[in-house]
């Protein structure tokens, strides 16, 4: 049966492969970009899943990455990145939930990351930002208990998408290291000794999303090759 699917941030990187994912299994799906849902903004949150309706599957993947010492992090990287990854996980939530509790089914999945799982130097907002969202998910999941809803989390290790890029950028501009070099040195933070692949976090998003993932709730699925154990 075609399900109504909304993966924020779906346009580019993990969420147009989520995006991609599911409409390949024949879902419905809207993929919004901060051009037509801005996940920081409580009344375009409101007005964007009002017009759009009952909602089968929220992923929420909206997510921004800033790195800075923490004694050189701007209040305004903070809030940044507090707002869209944790309180845009927040409201889009929010404006799914009730829906889903008054239809008695639905799934939540947040695309977190490994530095929701563990503190990394230099991303004090991000990992903070992180670890706000999982926890906002795991309340979900207590309120949901014994229902036909569900919310978890998907927490990969660095995946192969612009934001990973601009990392790269940084590394390169900071220790003037080659493109080969500064991925290298992100790739060897996980056990994996490489990028993720966009498509390989879209199938943890479509686990936990699928009809047969019922009893699994409040759960966070690390995607580091084992380095974490969760």
């Amino acid at each position: 049966m075609s399900r109504i699917v909304v993966v924020t941030g779906g346009t580019r990187g993990i969420g147009a492969a989520v995006a991609a994912r599911f409409q390949a299994a024949g879902d419905q799906v809207h993929a919004p970009g901060r051009a037509d849902c801005d996940v920081t903004d409580e009344e375009a949150v409101a007005r964007y899943f009002d017009a759009l309706g009952p909602v089968d599957v929220l992923v929420n993947n909206a997510g921004i990455s800033a790195s800075a010492p923490l004694a050189k992090t701007s209040l305004d990287q903070w809030r940044t990145q507090i707002e869209v990854n944790a309180t845009g996980a927040f409201l889009c939530t929010r404006a799914v939930l009730p829906g889903m509790r008054a239809r008695d089914t639905g799934r939540i999945v947040t695309v977190a990351s490994t530095a929701s799982q563990i503190g990394y130097r230099y991303t004090a907002g991000y990992t903070a930002s992180k670890h706000a969202a999982v926890g906002l998910m795991r309340a979900t999941a207590a309120e949901v208990t014994g229902t036909g809803v569900t919310a978890n989390a998907v927490c990969p290790a660095f995946v192969r998408t612009d934001m990973t890029a601009a990392s790269v950028a940084r590394i390169r501009e900071r220790t003037g290291r080659d493109e080969a070099d500064a991925e290298a040195a992100l790739a060897a933070a996980s056990p994996l000794g490489r990028l993720l692949e966009p498509d390989e976090v879209a199938h943890a998003v479509a686990f936990f999303a699928a009809p047969e993932a019922a009893a699994i709730n409040g759960q966070t699925l690390v995607l580091d090759g084992g380095g974490i154990q969760s």
